[in-house]
């Protein structure tokens, strides 16, 4: 399984630095073989080595740049980073990023051959317009994605639920993956308000191929359990 940390705008790089050195240090003595993602504040990224891969929450489509602000491929590659978030929420309905915008970030970044975790979902007021219209609106997130990309992880997170405490119930969770799953071979992540009281049930559903864990996964503790629970659940399976 994937298991994903968005650790967003927290974390001062020395604590993200102890962050990662606590999580590396379960991994090395647990044994766990789980595939473990970490997503710094782009401030707190750091040249890494060793189980943990560590990503960008964002960049932008370009090597360098008059593009104030905003970090490029240069930036990422002096830490080797190879790994992207792309299409998260809140940077589609905070901070406007448009289907566009995502696409040539999407299509720059592949061609990089950079590992992506591409995210769908839906707010509230979809889901509550009725399944067909929600799955109209997860679709137009798909347009213009090769959804047959290699480095492809797909990370679905219902808008309404991240950082609410609400989440969709298992058998949401459930239907909606196996739909996804026709949209794409790729692994399917679910995110949204996941934390340690319900990642082991959700990681134990079919058609979840991991998680991508927001402010729940700030304690490293919290997140290494996760991590156990994945390993639990597949040495079980």
């Amino acid at each position: 399984m994937i298991i994903a940390a968005n650790l967003k705008t927290n974390l001062t790089r020395k604590n993200s630095r102890k962050y990662i050195e606590e999580v590396e240090s379960f991994l090395e003595k647990s044994g766990v073989l789980q595939e473990v993602l970490v997503f710094p504040a782009i401030s707190s990224i750091d040249l890494h080595a060793g189980r943990v891969t560590l990503g960008a929450q964002n960049a932008y489509p370009v090597i360098n740049g008059a593009f104030t602000g905003e970090i490029g491929v240069e930036q990422l590659e002096e830490f080797n980073i190879k790994t992207i978030l792309i299409g998260h929420s809140e940077r589609r309905h905070i901070l406007g990023e448009t289907q566009e915008q995502l696409i040539e970030k999407f299509n720059f970044y592949k061609n990089m051959g950079f590992k992506i975790i591409y995210c769908v979902g839906e707010p509230l007021e979809v889901r509550e317009s009725g399944h067909d219209k929600m799955m109209e609106y997860i679709s137009k997130q798909y347009e213009g994605i090769d959804t047959d990309y290699q480095n492809l992880i797909i990370a679905y997170e219902p808008v309404w639920a991240i950082g609410t405490g609400l989440t969709p119930t298992l058998e949401d969770i459930v239907a909606i993956h196996k739909e996804l799953q026709e949209k794409s071979l790729a692994p399917l992540l679910y995110g949204g308000s996941v934390k340690v009281t319900n990642a082991k049930d959700v990681l134990a559903l079919d058609g979840v191929d991991g998680i991508l864990v927001g402010s729940a996964a700030l304690y490293a503790e919290h997140f290494c359990t996760m991590i156990e629970y994945a390993q639990m659940i597949e040495d079980n399976s």
